[in-house]
């Protein structure tokens, strides 16, 4: 059984040391602004939230949970032991002031997408929905 969740604006939820907060000054109409939260396309705004999700998580990843950037996949074998992950999940989540997107929540399914592959209890497997064009891709016919 899996449950597929995704984090809200998940850089976003990361707030900047205060000191550094002025380094992230921008300019618009002769004002100065700066921002509070991680912004995205920080070069190190990636490893800085997986960093924090497998701190999140250090408990539970590989046995419970998998977590790839802002997307989350619980996993177990019965609803008793699934009810139970979810909430610890929740409960880390909330701890940590980090934020779902409910838009996003796929509960107690045998599989689904997940950042382009297709994952299922025997695992991930390739998405063909991706490989189609390749695969209908024509040869060159000149240099």
């Amino acid at each position: 059984m899996l449950s597929f969740l995704d984090a809200y604006s998940g850089y976003n939820q990361i707030k900047m040391h205060a000191p550094d907060e002025e380094k992230m000054t921008f300019i618009i109409k002769d004002t100065n602004f700066c921002y509070r939260v991680m912004p995205f396309g920080l070069k190190n705004a990636g490893p800085r939230y997986q960093r924090l999700m497998d701190q999140i998580f250090k408990q539970q990843i590989r046995r419970k949970v998998k977590v790839y950037v802002d997307n989350m996949v619980v996993k177990s074998q019965s609803i008793a032991q699934h009810m139970a992950y979810l909430e610890k999940v929740f409960g880390e989540l909330h701890k940590y002031d980090m934020c779902l997107n409910p838009k996003k929540f796929t509960f107690r399914v045998g599989g689904g997408k997940l950042s382009g592959f297709i994952i299922t209890h025997k695992g991930i497997e390739v998405n063909l929905d991706k490989c189609t064009i390749i695969l209908k891709m024509h040869s060159p016919t000149n240099i």
